[in-house]
């Protein structure tokens, strides 16, 4: 429905030399020649050490390579050693790319027993890509049958943690069939979905593969990791997939991450604070990239191939082919609008769906193309991170910082798509109950404001209430973040009413959840919920005027949303606000609602001029308490400020009126002009200038002599000081008797 990059800028990539890294040796050399070229050519300790491990590693990975008959790992103590060897450079900076074809192979075929071929799987830590040939060449060991199906199934959950890691997967798109055929294994079919979903194309999509699953189905039940695909399938051809599916977003998958996401992090996180080596080791590529499963601070697409010389070449040799091919478009090669212009019909997103979020190229061609497959992806994608990252729901959490950044990320995306993203809405109703208010408290606030229009009764037990608890127990602070935020949330649900008013049908406009009187009903309660929190925080807070500001900013949107925003919905401040504004100690509370009267009484003059000539149908009417309501506000005001009457005349049933017995008791000289544009409290300090500029000689500053004359002097002098909203006001509610004397005046009810 609504809305808006990484609040970091990237870091420079390290230049990897790939051509060199052809083997082991070659790996390790390259990362001497960077490192000569970076930073004193005297060896520390430390650069000693890693000289061993690289050496170790160098024996372990030759002692694999060589391994041929099945050897036992008890009473063997080479075997042990090297396994140790692998692992502890694995845990520790991870493995380089050359490592993996000699692992997979050796821990895919069978010559070694299940408990080494299975510490060997989970040591795959990556420090840069995996080689696509690699995948490839352990997937064909699946053929064979030569590994348990333990095996196996640890394989597809390492293959779905590091699926972003591989450099290439135009291959491992060509095994999509032979993936599929797994299906069949009841074990392993919640992570065979899980892989084909990140591999499904279009082109992926068949008559014979969606009976297969609606068979399964039938077979197993309505399971989400089936549904997920099915999904999938659904939004690519709708034509073949007539079945109803749940359309509420849900965790699809089991966890497939195992130890490697731990590790993975872990091993970024140790890369990055090391020494150049270390951190020329980890990148392995020309592009900053995430090497985080899910998300990073980054957030950049993988580079499709790991030379990225190779690619350049490509690039200059094929530019003019570049345009005009039919098959799809890689991601990573998308560098300027006008390339995504010319291939935005055949351009292929990333597997990676996170890195989406910082590419604007991409942001708008979700803008421009309304491919529901893409947004699915996102969401799952979305979902299932925010679930397993969130700080203060995950036990072991320690990355706030990072998780802070990924919410700024999300933030600055809905933003850019003015939309919000149903898998945040998600998140919030989910964890917010659990949220202290402290932990990313700018970016919580700032997702609030970006969900999508939904029913009050989901709001209120999943939004409102869990924030109503926060609100009233912390600080002055939070107090106006919060009402900043729904703000904004209020202006995002305006707004996307008015960028969809135009719609030919109310029934294209608005889905079954949100019609006009959903969206009227959706709004009220959110003004009823702002006023509620409003009224309370002013008398907890003892009526703060930065408080009250952030209060009336909110209803500066409220006063307009007729005109401005076209919908046929106004309602009044409640009195607990309106007048602590009206007697407020400071000018710029009192000015600020002087203006929203105004605007308040522009709307409804505009409602009742469209009522009765009947130029515009109008669904709604507005209530005659809202006039009777605004009448009453405008009376006091005039009462206060104009009249000296405030005490008399005021009718609201929480209003000022009081018998002239009890204001005698007060022993208070003049009270009733004690609120008048002269002796308000607020007004006072210019009053007093005025009589240092209009008598310089007195002073005895004598409040009496602001009549007449003087009186409409005043009045110019207040004007010029900016407040415009007091001008407004005066100009269009009060009617002025005559030239002479401006101590009479009415008001214009409407």
């Amino acid at each position: 429905m609504q809305r808006r990059q990484s609040s970091k800028t990237p870091k420079q990539p390290l230049q990897v030399h790939h051509k060199n890294q052809t083997d082991l040796s070659a790996w390790r050399k390259g990362g001497r020649i960077d490192l000569e070229n970076s930073v004193q050519n005297d060896q520390s300790p430390n650069d000693q050490k890693n000289d061993s491990k690289q050496d170790s590693l160098e024996q372990a990975l030759s002692y694999f390579e060589k391994v041929q008959d099945r050897v036992s790992l008890k009473k063997n103590d080479v075997l042990q050693k090297h396994l140790n060897t692998v692992e502890s450079i694995a845990l520790q900076r991870g493995l380089p790319p050359e490592g993996f074809d000699v692992l997979l192979n050796v821990a895919l075929s069978g010559k070694l027993a299940d408990t080494v071929n299975t510490r060997l799987l989970k040591s795959l830590v990556p420090a840069s890509v995996i080689p696509e040939n690699s995948v490839i060449s352990s997937v064909s060991w699946l053929c064979v049958s030569k590994c348990s199906s333990n095996i196996q199934l640890l394989f597809l959950r390492w293959l779905i943690t590091v699926f972003d890691f591989i450099d290439h997967k135009e291959q491992l798109h060509a095994l999509y069939g032979f993936f599929f055929s797994f299906l069949q294994d009841e074990k392993m079919c919640p992570y065979v979905c899980h892989l084909l979903y990140l591999l499904t194309r279009k082109e992926s999509v068949k008559p014979f593969r969606i009976r297969r699953l609606l068979d399964l189905q039938a077979k197993m039940g309505m399971q989400s990791h089936l549904q997920a695909l099915l999904s999938l399938y659904k939004l690519f051809c709708p034509e073949l997939v007539t079945i109803t599916l749940p359309g509420k977003m849900k965790t699809y998958f089991k966890n497939s991450e195992g130890p490697w996401k731990a590790a993975i992090n872990t091993v970024r996180r140790r890369n990055q604070e090391n020494s150049p080596v270390s951190r020329l080791l980890f990148l392995g590529t020309a592009q900053p990239q995430s090497r985080k499963r899910k998300w990073n601070t980054q957030l950049i697409i993988p580079a499709s191939s790991t030379n990225q010389n190779n690619l350049e070449e490509d690039r200059e040799k094929n530019h003019v082919d570049l345009y005009s091919m039919n098959e799809s478009f890689p991601v990573e090669q998308l560098q300027t609008f006008s390339q995504l212009l010319q291939n935005i019909h055949h351009l292929e997103f990333p597997s990676q769906m996170g890195s989406v979020l910082t590419n604007p190229l991409l942001l708008h061609y979700m803008n421009c193309i309304k491919d529901e497959s893409i947004y699915l992806r996102l969401y799952y994608w979305m979902g299932q991170t925010l679930q397993e990252e969130c700080t203060w729901c995950v036990a072991d959490s320690q990355y706030e910082e990072e998780f802070k950044d990924f919410l700024e990320t999300v933030y600055k995306t809905e933003c850019f798509l003015q939309e919000g993203f149903s898998s945040c809405e998600e998140f919030l109703y989910r964890s917010l109950p659990l949220w202290d208010g402290f932990c990313c408290r700018s970016q919580i606030l700032r997702l609030v404001s970006w969900i999508p229009l939904s029913s009050f009764s989901e709001m209120k037990s999943h939004l409102y209430d869990p924030l109503a608890q926060l609100f009233f127990t912390s600080s002055l602070y939070f107090k106006c973040s919060v009402l900043e935020s729904l703000k904004e949330l209020l202006q995002n649900w305006l707004n996307w009413h008015v960028i969809h008013l135009d719609s030919e049908s109310d029934s294209q406009v608005y889905s079954s959840n949100t019609t006009l009187s959903g969206l009227v009903n959706v709004v009220a309660e959110l003004i009823h919920f702002v006023g509620w929190i409003s009224t309370a925080a002013l008398r907890l807070e003892n009526n703060p005027t930065f408080l009250l500001y952030f209060i009336l900013d909110f209803y500066e949107t409220v006063c307009d949303m007729y005109l401005r925003y076209n919908l046929p919905l106004l309602i009044m401040p409640p009195a607990g606000v309106f007048y602590p504004a009206l007697l407020s100690m400071d000018s710029v509370s009192l000015n600020q609602l002087c203006y929203i009267m105004y605007r308040y009484r522009t709307n409804l003059v505009a409602a009742k001029q469209n009522e009765l000539s009947k130029k515009k149908i109008l669904q709604f009417k507005f209530s005659s308490q809202t006039y009777q309501e605004y009448n009453q506000y405008i009376i006091a005001m005039v009462g206060c400020l104009w009249t000296s009457s405030a005490f008399q005349k005021d009718i609201h049933p929480q209003g000022l009126r009081m018998d002239d017995e009890l204001l005698k008791k007060t022993t208070v000289q003049e009270f009733k002009t004690s609120f008048n544009i002269v002796y308000h409290p607020a007004m006072m300090g210019y009053a007093v200038l005025f009589l240092q500029q209009a008598w310089p000689d007195d002073t005895t500053f004598n409040f009496s002599l602001i009549k007449g004359k003087k009186w409409n002097w005043y009045l110019e002098y207040l004007y010029a000081q900016g407040l415009k909203g007091l001008k407004v006001f005066i100009e269009s509610s009060i009617n002025r008797v005559s030239q002479a004397s401006h101590s009479k005046a009415g008001n214009v009810q409407v």
